[in-house]
């Protein structure tokens, strides 16, 4: 009979949190493109749905790595900016597609949120979404 095979641990990376918060707004766009275009041309609106995560180790007094309040009060700075507007006029977010939505919400909020770690954003109506992350 032979002995079981001997396990050698093998060294895991260091565990990082990620804490998210979900928000959405409602906002209208038109959109420049050879696809769909039609429609794309035409002022139309959706409900986006986005989501800031922020990563990195517990505090080791708070056991937080970000007071998610924190996270919800530049949320609620930023919100007004997209909600209920028509977003081809939105300052510095250019075309309004989803990957410049990622772009402009991650650069809102870096600057208060520094363990911001991916921005999320995603229309449920019709089932296409955008991350953009740190690799």
């Amino acid at each position: 009979m032979n002995p079981a095979p001997t396990l050698v641990p093998t060294p895991l990376a260091t565990p990082e949190f990620r804490v998210s918060q979900k928000f959405f707004f409602d906002a209208a766009h038109t959109l420049q493109r050879d696809i769909e275009r039609e429609g794309s041309l035409r002022i139309h609106g959706h409900t986006y749905y986005a989501e800031v995560t922020v990563s990195g180790s517990r505090d080791p007094l708070t056991g937080m790595v970000v007071d998610l309040g924190l996270v919800r009060q530049h949320i609620e700075q930023l919100r007004p900016q997209l909600d209920h507007r028509l977003l081809d006029e939105v300052p510095d977010l250019g075309p309004a597609t989803l990957e410049n939505l990622c772009a402009f919400i991650w650069r809102s909020l870096e600057p208060g949120l520094p363990g911001l770690s991916q921005v999320r954003v995603w229309r449920d109506s019709v089932g296409d979404g955008c991350t953009l992350g740190r690799a």
